[in-house]
């Protein structure tokens, strides 16, 4: 049997990929929103492209209409939501988001969380993190501080995108 490598893989899977950023803020306008800025930045650095930007307040409707944009768009491959994923009582992004993963990757909030907690310790826990899939589309919801989109993206996100969407086309 000749199974390829991890590497042999992942050097199958595309390298560019159609991305929608949501940032859900009831605060952040596109000009303050330097979370959203770091995520595209991060992504167009790796070649992938920013089919649209969007920044929401915290709110179910709000957020889900967008997801539905997304996913009805043919050129969007992935959607990054960043903000309202805490426990406060406007947080409610993870709500949203839950409620329409068809296929939840319940590895990726865990493995957030990990490497949070190496970082800032306990407070951790209180990060609701997710990610899975919506309409053959790949959504991962990360808190929306620099620092955590920049550990999600960093050591989760981008290694893994162009596989995760090579995996969704089989």
């Amino acid at each position: 049997m000749n199974n390829p490598t991890d590497q042999e893989h992942k050097a199958q899977a595309p390298t560019s990929i159609g991305c929608m950023v949501i940032t859900c803020s009831d605060t952040r306008t596109p000009e303050t929103d330097t979370s959203g800025q770091l995520i595209r930045k991060l992504l167009e650095g790796k070649n992938h492209t920013i089919v649209t930007y969007h920044v929401v307040k915290d709110d179910p409707g709000q957020i889900l209409f967008r997801i539905a944009q997304g996913t009805a768009n043919d050129a969007i491959q992935a959607i990054i939501v960043n903000g309202g994923t805490g426990i406060s009582r406007r947080d409610s992004t993870f709500e949203a988001v839950d409620g329409i993963l068809e296929k939840r990757l319940s590895g990726f909030g865990e493995i957030f969380r990990v490497l949070t907690y190496q970082e800032i310790g306990s407070s951790a826990m209180m990060s609701r993190a997710t990610a899975g899939i919506v309409k053959g589309r790949i959504l991962f919801s990360v808190p929306g501080s620099e620092n955590a989109v920049r550990l999600a993206m960093e050591k989760l996100i981008l290694p893994e995108l162009g596989h995760l969407v090579e995996e969704l086309t089989k």
